[in-house]
């Protein structure tokens, strides 16, 4: 029961691993850098053209990033089960190097997933009328443009989506399965709240990022009869709404920043 009681004397082991936060940093960078600069260039200046090579790079990266991201949050929820479940050995388990070659096992897992979805689609013939009502080159959007058969496309981002976020939800299912087990362990009220009290913030940035990826994905592949509109409005809330909040709640979560901010708010 000492064991367990450590978790709320050391305060210093529940905060999220700065690497990690990075690596959720460097996703909401990548969607944005990816989307926003063609998507002002449509509203500012009308200029809505862009190259099949253009299209399908920008395709690659988003989803790319997407995929990378999921592994990000795996890595996120294991990194509390260390914390919550072992917080003595956290600072020996998750050291940067080890969090540093997690993420490039995420990168090379999200290379090799995704790189054959743009390669499909440049086999692809494509009809005259080559208007995607996107703001960005969605990929179901883009094959919907051909003349061909795209069933084999549609298939494969359907296994993609359902692989990938089957494994990564079922990793971070266990990871929180495990930690309520330890938390129920806790005699302490005041442990089994701070306990709990440290993942509230992954668990935000998850149902931020899931919820409008699950909803976009599932409606394109099977909501005919919903209207378009809503197809893009669910697709623009996805690369909108992780990047607006996600850095408010670790700005929120973390002690350090709160009180920095608070501070500078004080002085005004």
């Amino acid at each position: 029961m000492h064991r367990w009681s450590m978790v709320w004397q050391r305060a210093d082991l529940v905060q999220a691993s700065v690497p990690a936060v990075l690596h959720g940093d460097a996703h909401n960078i990548g969607t944005s850098t990816s989307v926003m600069p063609k998507a002002l260039c449509i509203f500012w200046f009308n200029l809505k053209g862009i190259t099949v090579d253009g299209c399908l790079t920008q395709m690659f990266f988003l989803h790319a990033v997407s995929v990378m991201h999921s592994a990000v949050l795996v890595t996120m929820a294991f990194d509390r089960y260390i914390a919550i479940c072992n917080p003595l050995r956290y600072a020996t388990i998750l050291t940067n190097a080890r969090i540093a070659k997690l993420g490039l096992v995420g990168l090379i897992r999200a290379v090799v997933f995704v790189l054959p979805a743009p390669l499909l689609l440049s086999r692809q013939p494509f009809c005259a009328n080559r208007i995607i009502p996107h703001t960005h080159c969605d990929h179901i959007a883009v094959a919907k443009m051909s003349c061909g058969d795209i069933t084999v496309n549609r298939t494969y981002c359907l296994v993609i989506l359902f692989v990938i976020m089957g494994l990564d939800l079922t990793l971070i299912a266990l990871s929180y399965g495990l930690i309520i087990k330890a938390v129920l362990r806790i005699s302490h009220k005041e442990a089994h709240q701070k306990a709990l009290n440290t993942c509230t913030g992954h668990i935000c940035v998850m149902l931020t990022s899931y919820t409008p990826l699950l909803f976009s994905s599932l409606t394109y592949e099977f909501g005919q009869g919903i209207a378009p509109h809503v197809h893009i409005i669910l697709a623009n809330l996805y690369f909108l709404i992780p990047p607006m909040l996600n850095p408010i709640i670790y700005g929120v979560k973390t002690k350090e920043l709160r009180d920095k901010v608070v501070k500078y708010i004080c002085r005004m």
